[in-house]
């Protein structure tokens, strides 16, 4: 099978890649722009090719080259703040984007989506915790509002032209490779700081809530609905366990040995309050469950910082 891996080069797709290449697949295609991924991140066996997905002549040739049967679609601008910030931009990325891809790609004869959605920002604040893929959809972030349109355009494709898809809804990912200078990724954003000796800044009381879930176990997910023969379901990736900042704050610096207390400051525009999913579901469609603790992972990934830390001095 000829899969691409949009945002191949970046944090959860390299992830991916690596999965793709563990399971034994062989023909693999990255397409990333390098905005944020990285291009010594990407597999030695996947071909990778540089393209802004809003450039829609240039995707199309690379479609043209690749004819993907399946893409799993891990690129995005997934910085919630930047989206209330800039929506325009934020559906130039998450919306014409993918648009771009999914047109050229239906031409080549794409048979499966796997979406890289998201279990937090497209419910909006929950009624039901942890929630289920039935509440409603109230996103209050375009970032949240570019997933759900995506998720929508994708059942388009599938009724208009028989296009499988499978629309994964993230908890919080966190793990090695996130980026620690971004705006995206609370545990790689205090795990920098932290390596630093810089203080560590909390936005609002710290007791906002969120699903953290270790990105080898959405890599697993995203193999999972690929191999499945689940179409036009939207499945939560998630733990169904619930991690407020300061609780998350309090581990990381434990395991750092890191005596300074946090430092607070005001909340940001469109973040949730409580963000938690169930991820039974996927448990009962694809065979997926999480495996790795939030410890452990924490652990794994302060690890991975600490150690890359070392290498560049």
């Amino acid at each position: 099978m000829r899969i691409v891996v949009t945002g191949g080069a970046g944090f959860i797709g390299s992830h991916t890649v690596d999965a793709l290449v563990a399971a034994g697949a062989d023909e693999i295609f990255v397409l990333d722009d390098l905005s944020s991924g990285k291009r010594n991140q990407v597999n030695t066996r996947a071909a990778f090719f540089q393209v802004d997905l809003r450039d829609a002549a240039a995707v199309k040739a690379v479609v043209e080259k690749t004819r993907p049967e399946a893409i799993i679609h891990c690129a995005a601008q997934m910085d919630v703040r930047r989206s209330v910030a800039d929506p325009a931009f934020d559906a130039q990325v998450n919306v014409v984007g993918f648009l771009n891809l999914i047109e050229a790609a239906r031409q080549q004869g794409l048979r499966r989506v796997i979406l890289s959605s998201t279990g937090g920002a497209i419910y909006g604040e929950q009624d039901e915790f942890p929630c289920t893929e039935d509440h409603p959809l109230r996103p209050v972030s375009p970032y949240g509002v570019a997933k759900l349109a995506t998720e929508a355009y994708l059942f388009f494709y599938k009724v208009q032209y028989g296009i499988d898809y499978v629309a994964l809804r993230y908890g919080n990912v966190y793990g090695p490779r996130q980026d620690p200078h971004g705006e995206a990724g609370v545990v790689a954003i205090f795990c920098g700081r932290i390596l630093g000796g810089k203080p560590v800044t909390i936005f609002g009381d710290g007791e906002q809530t969120r699903d953290y879930v270790f990105v080898s176990d959405v890599a697993r997910a995203n193999i999972a609905a690929l191999n499945s023969t689940a179409s036009g379901v939207a499945l939560n990736i998630g733990t169904g366990i619930e991690t407020n900042v300061n609780e998350l704050y309090s581990t990381l610096a434990a395991i750092a040995d890191f005596p300074a207390a946090a430092e607070y400051a005001g909340e940001r525009p469109g973040e949730q309050r409580r963000s938690v999913i169930s991820p039974a579901r996927a448990a009962s469609t694809i065979a997926w469950r999480p495996e790795k603790a939030l410890g452990e992972g924490l652990e794994d990934t302060f690890k991975y910082f600490k150690d890359r830390r070392g290498r560049s001095n």
